[in-house]
C-alpha cells in the first residue's frame, strides 16, 4: 500500500459505525495496526530497511509506535507495526500529511490493517519501560456479542488487571477492535523480559486463587464471555520507539 492509498483507506474508515463499547472509545486513543506477511528472510531485511527510513519522516517521527518482528506467529516471517494516535481525527490528519509526499511501498507478500480503540483502562504507549531484550505477546479475546465484550471489559477494569500485575502480567495496551476479524474482541499487548518470564507469569496467573474465584463468578453471572482466538509472540526492532 502506498502512502496515498494508505491515507485514503483510513478516510473510508471514518464512516465506520460500531456498537458499544467500541464506539464510545473512538473519542480516545486509536491504534493503527499493520501486518506484513513476508516471503523470506531477505524480504524481512528489506522491510526493516524501509520501515526504519520511514519512521523518521516528519509526519511519523513524533508518534509513539512499536515495530515488531514475529517470533512465533501463524505465518513466518511476519512484521507488525502498531502506531498510537490521540484520536481518529488525529490518525487521519497525520496520514493525509504523510500521503502528500510520494513514497514507495514496503516489501510484503500480503498485507492487512486494523483500527483498535483504546479502552478506558488502557495505559497507553510509553518509552519509560523500554528494554533491549523484551518479548511482546499479542492476544485477542473474541466475545460472542458486544454486551459480552462489555462484561469482559468490566471484568478487566475491575479485579483482573490487579491480579495480572500481581502475577507478573503487565500489558501496555488494551483495546477493542473497530474493524477486522473476530469482532467483537479485546486485543492487548504485553511485554515480558524473556520467554521464561512469560511462562512463569502465566502459570502463576492461571493458578491464582483470586483469579479462579473471579472466573467462576464471571461465568455464573454472564456465561462464557470470551475465547482466545489469537496469540503471537514478537520482538521489537532496534529502531522501534517503544521496545
Amino acid at each position: 500500500m502506498t502512502r496515498r492509498r494508505f491515507a485514503q483507506a483510513l478516510a473510508g474508515l471514518s464512516l465506520l459505525t460500531a456498537p458499544d463499547p467500541a464506539a464510545s472509545a473512538t473519542k480516545g486513543k486509536i491504534y493503527f495496526v499493520q501486518n506484513y506477511l513476508l516471503k523470506d528472510g531477505m524480504e524481512l531485511a528489506r522491510w526493516h530497511r524501509f520501515t526504519e527510513q520511514s519512521a523518521v519522516v516528519p509526519e511519523l517521527r513524533t508518534l509513539r509506535a512499536i515495530y515488531l518482528e514475529a517470533v512465533i506467529a501463524p505465518h513466518m516471517p511476519q512484521a507488525m507495526t502498531i502506531t498510537e494516535f490521540g484520536s481518529l481525527d488525529h490518525c487521519q490528519s497525520v496520514q493525509r500529511a504523510f500521503a502528500s509526499s510520494a513514497g514507495a511501498e514496503p516489501p510484503y507478500a500480503s498485507y492487512s490493517e486494523r483500527l483498535l480503540a483504546s479502552t478506558d483502562f488502557n495505559p497507553g504507549f510509553s518509552t519509560n519501560g523500554n528494554g533491549s531484550a523484551r518479548i511482546f505477546e499479542y492476544r485477542m479475546y473474541h466475545s460472542p456479542a458486544y454486551r459480552q465484550l462489555q462484561a469482559l471489559n468490566e471484568r478487566f477494569a475491575g479485579s483482573e488487571i490487579a491480579i495480572f500485575h500481581r502475577t507478573g502480567v503487565n500489558p501496555i495496551l488494551y483495546t477493542n477492535a473497530l474493524n477486522g476479524d473476530a469482532l467483537p474482541n479485546l486485543t492487548y499487548l504485553t511485554p515480558f523480559e524473556n520467554m521464561s518470564a512469560r511462562e512463569k507469569a502465566w502459570a502463576t496467573f492461571t493458578t491464582d486463587p483470586e483469579w479462579l474465584k473471579l472466573r467462576v463468578e464471571s461465568v455464573e453471572k454472564y456465561g462464557h464471555i470470551s475465547s482466545v482466538t489469537h496469540i503471537s509472540l514478537w520482538k521489537p526492532a532496534a529502531y522501534s520507539p517503544v521496545k
